[in-house]
């Protein structure tokens, strides 16, 4: 590189460094490179394309609206996916770099939802046949086991199966 193009290269990054790096964002919430978009998006569409929006908050209210659902129509293995996905991503929300505390919240909610409905779940089996919960768990375990073997070994006699339900 010669000296010249190094100079300019150095130039720039301390331009940078000065006047990109030290301005202000407080009080900005809607930031764009195109400066028609920001009188084009109401505030609805803005808080619905938001990525702690609306949208976000759907699969929250769907799993407390399972709430009023009588324990033996909730599905175990849905509801422990939501808890596991509520434990990963709030996790992971505050790993990264900003924390993203809102996108925490949707999440930690999501994960209780799921505990919530899993502990309903195994309430309910448990009372049918006086079990204890750790057998429960092992019998459910059993049974999408023995689901998932045999969509692999006949997916199509699954498949009529799943129909006949």
């Amino acid at each position: 590189m010669s000296s010249r193009a190094a100079s300019r290269l150095a130039s720039h990054f301390s331009r940078t460094a000065r006047t990109g790096f030290s301005r202000k964002t407080l009080g900005r919430r809607f930031q764009t490179t195109d400066a028609t978009a920001a009188p084009s998006q109401s505030t609805i569409q803005r808080l619905w394309n938001s990525p702690v929006g609306v949208k976000t908050w759907a699969l929250v209210l769907a799993g407390i609206s399972d709430f009023t659902r009588p324990a033996e129509t909730l599905s175990l293995t849905q509801n422990l996916a939501l808890m596991g996905t509520g434990a990963i991503w709030t996790r992971w929300c505050f790993v990264i770099k900003p924390r993203n505390i809102l996108l925490a919240a949707v999440n930690f909610l999501l994960g209780c939802v799921g505990v919530t409905q899993v502990t309903r779940i195994f309430l309910y089996q448990r009372s049918l046949n006086d079990e204890t919960t750790p057998e429960v768990a092992q019998k459910n375990a059993k049974d999408v086991a023995d689901t998932a073997r045999g969509v692999v070994t006949d997916p199509e006699g699954a498949a009529k199966k799943a129909e006949l339900q």
